[in-house]
């Protein structure tokens, strides 16, 4: 078999789509010969198609006609509790609105993984594709991807697209406000993994407040979200001078905790620790833990709520920031005199 045969054999529509530059929806129509195509688009899709010797099937004809009502849902990473809480929502969500989700969680999100799910995923007619992840490389890969159905990310930064997300800048200065308030002047942060955009915008809030009152950053231990990152960043602050600690999650300021209370550090007495999530756990830590509240559940709901809007209307205005909102426990107090 020569290599044209072999090409001509596994041609798709998304080959089609890219040979021309198109979205695979943009070929549907001219397949189905519907309007709001430019003349020179069609020409481009007409020469793909005749280039790669095409044959259209009766589902790749039908892909911009019929409504599927299902949505794309991708997430990435381990199943941290704040991601897992926004899907359960989002499918809830979606549920309420008689909308199926089909799922693909990736642990690796590669460029190869992310476009074998976005594939995947349009090739079982979702309407939308929907990314939940922390990871800015992750964004920019499936963002760059012509998916040829509306995109929304649930993403704490991010330019030019539809996406939801929680004020992780806003929520973060909140935490360190409230050390700052009690009379604490030594600030140490224990960040999540410089991959995160969540983690980078709760290090940004931390720096700005503290630049702000004229108090040292220095520099942040980065964990990876586990308790025993945590853990380990306690063991190297006990040679520092600080009062309290912001922990980028619940779980790290956990590990923390067990490594200042292991060397004799007393919590709250002699060091002051906040967290971010308020995950279950975080009121039965020892002490019980001061923590910023996310909303994972309503960010669920908010989601679906937009992506709704954007199927009805592609310049759907995206909702406000819902800041996170301070929980006070017993593991923050004034320093020692």
């Amino acid at each position: 078999m020569t290599t044209e045969e072999e090409r001509t054999k596994a041609a798709t529509i998304f080959d089609v789509a890219r040979l021309a530059g198109v979205s695979h929806q943009t070929v549907s129509r001219v397949l189905n010969e519907l309007p709001n195509v430019r003349p020179a688009t069609r020409e481009r899709v007409q020469r793909a198609i005749q280039q790669l010797r095409y044959i259209p099937s009766p589902a790749a004809r039908a892909l911009v006609t019929r409504r599927s009502r299902t949505i794309g849902l991708i997430t990435t990473g381990l199943p941290e509790y704040g991601p897992s809480t926004t899907a359960v929502y989002f499918n809830e969500a979606a549920r309420d609105e008689r909308y199926a989700v089909i799922m693909a969680s990736l642990l690796q999100s590669d460029a190869t993984a992310l476009r074998q799910a976005a594939e995947t995923l349009v090739r079982q007619n979702v309407e939308a594709i929907v990314l939940i992840t922390s990871n800015g490389a992750a964004l920019g890969l499936l963002q760059s991807m012509d998916l040829g159905v509306p995109f929304l990310g649930v993403v704490s930064q991010g330019n030019d697209l539809h996406r939801v997300s929680l004020d992780q800048y806003a929520g973060a200065k909140r935490a360190v406000r409230h050390l700052i308030e009690l009379g604490h002047t030594k600030i140490r942060h224990v960040s999540g993994p410089i991959e995160s955009m969540d983690a980078l915008e709760r290090a940004r809030g931390w720096r700005d407040l503290l630049a702000e009152n004229d108090l040292v950053a220095h520099d942040p231990i980065v964990g990876d979200w586990s308790a025993a990152s945590g853990y380990a960043a306690g063991r190297r602050l006990l040679e520092d001078d600080f009062t309290a600690v912001f922990c980028g999650n619940d779980q790290m300021a956990l590990g923390l905790i067990h490594a200042l209370t292991e060397a004799g550090r007393d919590v709250p007495g002699a060091v002051s620790v906040i967290g971010f999530d308020n995950i279950p756990e975080a009121a039965h830590f020892s002490p019980p833990l001061t923590t910023m509240h996310q909303d994972f559940a309503q960010l669920g709901r908010d989601a679906m709520e937009v992506m709704l809007a954007v199927l009805t209307d592609e310049a759907a205005p995206n909702p406000l920031l819902r800041v996170p909102q301070l929980v006070l426990r017993a593991s923050t107090a004034p320093p020692p005199a």
